[in-house]
């Protein structure tokens, strides 16, 4: 771990609170991450599924850890803001591949990592939680260690038992090493508001339109906010708007928000 890494993960760790939400507009290449430090970010994220769709395959683990970490090692050097990775399930069959991915995810210059439980079971996720965190320490990387409980996103279990099985799972993963814990999926201020007062470290949730807005998700205790594969759904959207109008009509007018060519140029003749 180099001074800056340290500098980084530090700072990345102070930038969690609920008095000025950490808000994430997640990229999937160098072009994006850069569009996100220029407009003021204070740190980038990863979108595992915008780094998919760019190689042709579709969110879910289709990702190999070599993509992956190519993805994040390009996204960190392109960047001076620390760097928080998406990596899925942690790229491996049991707890010796968790760790090596996230050893050549530090390695890569990452400060951050989320990883997810999907529909496995709480037991699962804490396993790879704790080899995570082992595997950081033994690094010398302060690791800021993302959990992601998929109950709200995934619709899992009866509707009546999913906040008390979110803030179990927020505990078991909490237990495991995780300095954070993000729930995606759920918009309603009430229910954030309970997630928040009943999960001990800071709530990530993941927001969009109809989602309320940093500042209200904020006042009732939020201390992470990403947009996940929105930007880039946005981006794509924009790209079958362009493509469908020239085909279908001839015209022109999707491009008209586009940036400005020598803008997108500067970005990326940076080095």
């Amino acid at each position: 771990m180099t001074t800056t890494q340290q500098g980084k993960a530090r700072a990345f760790r102070s930038l969690h609170t609920a008095a000025r939400p950490l808000a994430l507009a997640n990229a999937w290449d160098v072009a994006s991450a850069r569009i996100v430090e220029a407009a003021g970010a204070s740190a980038v994220a990863t979108t595992s599924a915008g780094v998919a769709w760019s190689l042709g395959r579709p969110d879910g683990d289709a990702l190999t850890r070599a993509e992956a970490v190519a993805a994040i090692a390009r996204i960190a050097a392109a960047v001076t803001v620390p760097v928080t990775a998406d990596i899925e399930a942690g790229y491996g069959d049991d707890e010796a591949g968790v760790a090596q991915t996230v050893r050549e995810v530090l390695a890569a210059g990452a400060v951050g990592v989320n990883i997810e439980d999907g529909t496995r079971p709480p037991a699962a996720l804490a396993a790879r939680l704790a080899t995570a965190r082992a595997t950081a320490a033994h690094e010398g990387v302060d690791l800021f260690l993302n959990a992601r409980v998929d109950t709200y996103l995934f619709g899992l279990g009866p509707d009546h038992d999913r906040l008390e099985d979110t803030l179990e799972r927020a505990r078991v993963y909490v237990d495991a090493g995780a300095d954070g814990v993000f729930v995606p999926g759920v918009g309603d201020l009430a229910t954030i508001e309970e997630l928040a007062a009943g999960i001990p470290v800071p709530l990530n949730v993941m927001a969009g339109p109809g989602v309320p807005s940093v500042a209200e998700l904020g006042a009732v205790g939020v201390a992470r906010v990403s947009l996940g594969s929105g930007v880039a759904q946005a981006a794509y959207a924009t790209a079958r708007r362009a493509a469908g109008e020239l085909l279908a009509s001839g015209g022109y007018d999707a491009l008209a928000d586009g940036l400005d060519f020598a803008d997108v140029n500067s970005l990326s003749a940076r080095g």
